[in-house]
């Protein structure tokens, strides 16, 4: 008799967990309702991730935190995919990396993943501009890894254009070919009254304090420069500029600063890299008449409010 009562009591304590666990369950699912229930869209973007590099283990953590957020409609990496020079077991970390990531994924090439020559050690830490066919190569890997059609791609999500913009040329380390550039017209020129957000490596020229030696330089700013200017120039509906590339950290004056602004008109968001102990990364809430951009401390488990921004759409 004493058996069948502990027996008893077993499931019933088994229960009375399990009906907990629901009721858990049900807290979370109301606290983050589907995308057709809630007022913004949410789109979080990644900085380099270098993979599998340094601090792996810190990475792997923020995929299992994104994957917890239950709200996340795109997950964005703004290039340097790859650590350092795109080869093949590179990009196989990589695609095992984003193959546990639990939301849809988008995607834009940095100049580890394309335009280093890969040395004879990898290890060797050269870095020379790849041939040609080399290059083309490498971003050939990048498309196929990640099931991609093209090496630039467009998005709607929540009534914004989001335009990912991989980086192809050959001599700038982080600069838009020529074809890549016909397709960046092509794209708005079918949107001229979509507020519009362009995804690419590097940052617009002068959206950041010299906090570096090579801060605005050639090299570390989005190129052909003039070509750029005069594209944003002619295409009012782009707004948000979203980047890597300079491994901006959160601690910096000018991460989340007014400099940040280009032209007067186009915000540019910079992003640090996941090279490191402490990883942030940005969330944008894309309301119908806002972007709310929030910086979370994944070190911490914690948001920085002091680097909240709201960035109003164009009005047409």
């Amino acid at each position: 008799m004493s058996g069948r009562r502990a027996g008893i009591g077993l499931h019933l304590g088994a229960a009375i967990v399990l009906a907990a666990l629901l009721a858990l369950i049900a807290g979370i699912s109301s606290s983050c309702p589907p995308a057709t229930q809630r007022q913004y869209r949410r789109v979080v973007v990644l900085g380099d991730p270098h993979l599998p590099g340094r601090h792996l283990a810190a990475k792997e953590r923020v995929r299992r935190t994104i994957n917890g957020w239950r709200d996340v409609d795109l997950v964005v990496a703004v290039g340097d995919i790859c650590d350092t020079y795109g080869t093949p077991a590179e990009y196989a970390a990589a695609r095992s990396f984003f193959e546990r990531l639990n939301h849809p994924l988008a995607l834009v090439t940095g100049n580890h993943d394309y335009i280093y020559a890969t040395p004879s050690r990898p290890d060797s830490g050269d870095f020379y501009p790849a041939s040609p066919e080399e290059q083309a190569a490498k971003l050939a890997r990048f498309r196929q890894t990640f099931h991609l059609p093209a090496l630039s791609h467009s998005r709607m999500v929540g009534g914004y254009l989001f335009l990912f913009v991989s980086a192809d040329h050959d001599r700038y380390a982080v600069g838009i070919g020529d074809r890549q550039l016909d397709w960046l017209r092509t794209e708005l020129a079918r949107a001229p009254r979509t507020p519009t957000a362009i995804v690419f490596h590097g940052p617009l020229k002068g959206t950041l304090h010299p906090f570096k030696r090579y801060i605005n330089q050639p090299h570390s700013v989005a190129q052909p420069v003039e070509a750029i200017q005069a594209l944003l120039a002619a295409n009012p509906q782009v707004f948000l500029w979203i980047s890597g590339h300079t491994h901006t950290p959160a601690t910096e004056a000018s991460y989340a600063s007014p400099i940040n602004l280009y032209d007067g008109r186009v915000a540019n968001i910079h992003n640090a890299d996941m090279k490191r102990e402490t990883i942030w990364t940005n969330s944008l809430l894309l309301y119908p008449d806002k972007v709310v951009v929030k910086t979370y401390n994944h070190r911490q488990g914690a948001w920085q409010p002091e680097l909240e921004r709201v960035i109003r759409p164009p009005r047409f």
